[in-house]
């Protein structure tokens, strides 16, 4: 093969390779939104957060006996963001998040949870959150920590866009409520949203006052939630009801380099600003209803 010719493939694989990583980011739209537990007054939001669950690496986990304790580095130190952005301080190890569907499964991104092996390497993890105060530590009890066994649903479709996992856990979940979901229809134009997650790996965050961009795609939606790569897998919420309207899977780029401060920042959109996020539709779920 000419060299001319080789040096072309490599950069379209190189581009190829940046559009799909791109495709799985988000960002901020307007103010940025995100809150921790303890600091929003709304109690619906405070309950629905309860039923929600990061994924997180087995190499975070350090067996404590009855707990585990969440090891890991801050914003700051291991992904270079800036220390006066926001949670900079805060350590960031969640790979994605999840919400309970039912009292022993789950429900996450598509691109989350490919194969056995990704619940094999991964564990899913309830109350890893800021219930109170901003902690520095995380003593997770093992009777909050689960793995998932089996997977049930799922779609990652290139063609359709489709993404998501319907995931099976090694043991019923007693002690929280699953969400409530909706079952058929599409979701109103004028519903207002909130997102709950682990963005960019960190403890639960709420993110509120979020409109729809656009609504007629068959297998998502698109809103300008305040989201980041560690949100995928998020319930998207209708801000009114607590129903789950879907399952965050993609967006606009995270962050962008701040040249003066050598750091990264936030990326910043208005309103109706960027290409927004993309919301896989909770009805395309077909087995949801058999187990609920």
């Amino acid at each position: 093969m000419h060299k001319l010719q080789f040096a072309l493939i490599l950069i379209l694989i190189s581009l190829s390779v940046k559009s799909e990583a791109r495709e799985l980011e988000k960002v901020i739209y307007g103010v940025d939104n995100r809150v921790d537990l303890y600091q929003t007054k709304n109690a619906l939001y405070k309950k629905l957060a309860v039923s929600t669950a990061a994924m997180i690496g087995n190499s975070h986990l350090i067996d404590q006996g009855d707990s585990f304790l969440i090891e890991g580095k801050t914003l700051e130190v291991g992904d270079g963001i800036c220390s006066d952005a926001l949670f900079a301080k805060q350590i960031a190890v969640a790979n994605c998040s999840g919400f309970l569907v039912a009292n022993q499964y789950l429900v996450t991104a598509g691109h989350c949870i490919q194969t056995l092996s990704d619940c094999e390497s991964s564990t899913w993890v309830f109350d890893y959150a800021n219930y109170n105060e901003e902690k520095s530590t995380y003593l997770i009890p093992k009777s909050e920590v689960y793995k998932c066994t089996e997977i049930t649903e799922r779609a990652l479709d290139s063609r359709t866009d489709n993404d998501f996992s319907l995931v099976k856990l090694d043991r019923p979940v007693s002690n929280r409520q699953p969400l409530e979901f909706r079952t058929k229809g599409k979701i109103s134009n004028q519903a207002k949203l909130v997102v709950i997650g682990h963005p960019s790996g960190l403890p639960t965050k709420i993110a509120d006052d979020a409109n729809l961009r656009s609504n007629n795609n068959k297998y998502f939606f698109m809103a300008n939630l305040d989201t980041f790569g560690g949100n995928s897998g998020s319930a998207v919420f209708d801000a009114k009801t607590g129903v789950v309207e879907g399952i965050l899977v993609r967006g606009e780029q995270d962050y962008v380099s701040d040249i003066t401060s050598s750091c990264l920042r936030p990326k910043i959109c208005g309103m109706n600003e960027c290409r927004g996020e993309d919301v896989t539709r909770i009805t395309n779920l077909s087995k949801l209803k058999k187990i609920k």
